[in-house]
């Protein structure tokens, strides 16, 4: 809980930061100074989509798909008479932060009969994904104006509550959610249509998505995408984004670019996929772990060094060796020895990734995508993991440590979460 707390903290970061002067602004003085009942605004929307099944194996069991959204939130607008570079390089952005309740009743999943799910007995009641209440917080980012018309799109993370969760007495087939609390990502694209100076028709694709970062199981994750539809009210007035006055591109202030190098440590926390495979399909109807919804959650650990070029104010890319280690290998060479499988499994893995870094003051989006140069976790790694991976995160830096940084993230293969992660970061100058 206290990992996702420092999403919730992330999320009122960006508000608090996005009207200061300069990068080491905190949140008194100036930036207090900047927030005015002008940048203040509201949105409310409604979005009516459906479920993705995310591979074959889903397509199996998940039935009804419909899903419905209700979202409020509360925006704040970067203008150009009051904002720094950093809102000018992103053309003024938008920051929401709102509560989005999702009906989602409606989907439904149910295990026929089949040879593929070895041992498993089907049930005689259909499961349903619970409802699930969202804090989530918002970046807008612009890339078309008009008086009359925006284009924007949005990025967003928060924290969900979801009020039914997969268990053994009513919802035992629901693989998607195995939490209650649950972490929530989505991205969009929208066209807002300006029916008045602070009033605005407001429609577009949204994707989101609900999984607990694999810290315990099932967890395939809740993946929905939806057309919206919705009202902006924006109390600044349409003559304030006239694109003449705003712009929309990077601006020539006084950044100079530089290169540095990263050193970073991860700690991360997961449950074991074989640990589900067993107790869904090898082990008998009766047994006290048959289905269970209780798993062991275990430790992670890595550590990474990179080379990046800062090379615009919001942007940075390079490249990293990457070292992890785990804590479960004793327990996959158990299941395997009981599965007739003689392996000797090596803790130890490496890689090499690509990195890219978005910074809004001092607040960053950390993405990377890397390749095993060696990896041995056994024959169901080999089956669900790849050799390509992958880091999504958000950091926070604190000037006055050296830019010392602080961060939550998700590592994933194939887009599918392995484990929730915690990271501390030290950059040097080059």
């Amino acid at each position: 809980m206290r990992r996702i707390g420092t999403i919730i903290l992330g999320i009122f970061g960006i508000v608090s930061t996005c009207a200061a002067g300069t990068d080491t602004d905190t949140i008194t003085g100036t930036c207090f100074n900047r927030f005015s009942a002008r940048h203040f605004g509201c949105e409310v929307s409604v979005l009516p989509g459906r479920v993705i099944a995310a591979d074959p194996y889903a397509k199996k069991w998940l039935k009804n798909k419909n899903v419905l959204a209700l979202r409020a939130g509360v925006r704040y607008s970067t203008l150009p008479q009051d904002s720094d570079e950093y809102a000018r390089d992103f053309g003024y952005p938008t920051f929401v932060v709102g509560m989005q309740y999702g009906l989602n009743r409606g989907v439904t999943m149910h295990r026929e009969k089949d040879t593929a799910w070895g041992l498993l007995e089907p049930v005689d009641y259909t499961s349903r994904l619970g409802n699930m209440m969202t804090l989530y917080g918002t970046f807008e980012r612009p890339v078309l104006r008009s008086r009359r018309w925006q284009g924007d799109y949005t990025l967003s993370v928060g924290v969900s509550y979801s009020n039914s969760k997969y268990n053994t007495h009513n919802a035992i087939d629901n693989e998607l959610i195995g939490s209650r609390w649950l972490i929530y990502f989505g991205a969009g694209v929208h066209a807002t249509y300006r029916i008045a100076e602070n009033w605005g028709l407001r429609g577009g694709l949204d994707f989101y998505h609900h999984s607990n970062g694999a810290t315990n199981r099932p967890n395939k994750g809740a993946n929905m995408v939806a057309p919206s539809i919705g009202v902006v009210y924006d109390p600044f007035g349409g003559k304030e984004i006239d694109s003449g006055k705003t712009g929309t591109g990077p601006s020539r202030g006084s950044f100079k670019p530089y290169s540095f190098l990263e050193v970073a440590t991860r700690m991360g926390v997961k449950t074991l996929h074989e640990d589900w495979q067993l107790t869904q399909f090898r082990t008998p109807p009766g047994a006290p772990d048959y289905r269970t919804s209780r798993f062991k959650r275990y430790l992670t650990y890595s550590f990474h060094a990179s080379i990046l070029r800062r090379y615009a104010r919001r942007w940075a890319s390079g490249v990293g060796v990457d070292v992890y280690r785990v804590s479960y290998t004793r327990r996959v060479e158990e299941i395997e020895r009981a599965e007739g499988i003689d392996s000797k499994l090596d803790p130890w893995s490496f890689g090499v990734s690509g990195k890219h870094r978005v910074y809004y003051h001092n607040l960053s989006l950390n993405l990377s995508l890397g390749c095993y140069l060696h990896r041995n976790l056994g024959d169901n790694a080999k089956q669900v993991e790849s050799s390509v991976y992958e880091h999504v995160g958000i950091h926070y830096s604190f000037p006055r440590l050296n830019r010392f940084s602080v961060g939550i993230g998700i590592k994933a293969h194939n887009t599918k979460a392995d484990c929730l992660e915690v990271t501390a970061a030290y950059p040097v100058v080059l």
